[in-house]
């Protein structure tokens, strides 16, 4: 169903950037979604042609509005509503690889001691009552 105009938190939710319309609504209220590089309210209007960047931390899309719908769909109608620039999808794929490359934080040991580090210093400190 094409309309002349959708909600832009209503456009993000069907496009499935966002699971809920009350998700996406409170990003744009938070300030990660730009139209035309405008902050903007969820009641605004959307256009064919916009330019809109949503940012789902840590990443961030850069599209533009292919076609409009109110009516959320497959995946596949979804990823049709939009067209993905290619210079932000390349930054997005390659923050993606660094982000899984990067070593994942190890437990330090930090914290109460286990039994067992517990007689292993007493058996260094020389403490062994026994």
């Amino acid at each position: 169903m094409a309309d002349a105009s959708v909600r832009l938190d209503k456009w993000l939710w069907v496009a499935r950037f966002f699971k809920t319309r009350a998700a996406a609504a409170q990003a744009i209220a938070a300030g990660r979604v730009e139209v035309n590089g405008v902050q903007a309210k969820p009641a605004r209007p959307l256009a064919v042609g916009d330019r809109l960047r949503v940012r789902k931390p840590p990443y961030a899309f850069l599209v533009r509005v292919v076609a409009l719908s109110a009516q959320r769909g497959s995946a596949k109608v979804a990823a049709g509503l939009y067209e993905e620039d290619a210079a932000g999808k390349a930054s997005r794929e390659r923050l993606a690889r660094q982000l899984r490359i990067a070593p994942t934080p190890a437990f330090e040991g930090k914290g109460r001691p286990t039994k067992r580090d517990r007689r292993e210093l007493e058996r260094l400190r020389g403490d062994d009552t026994e």
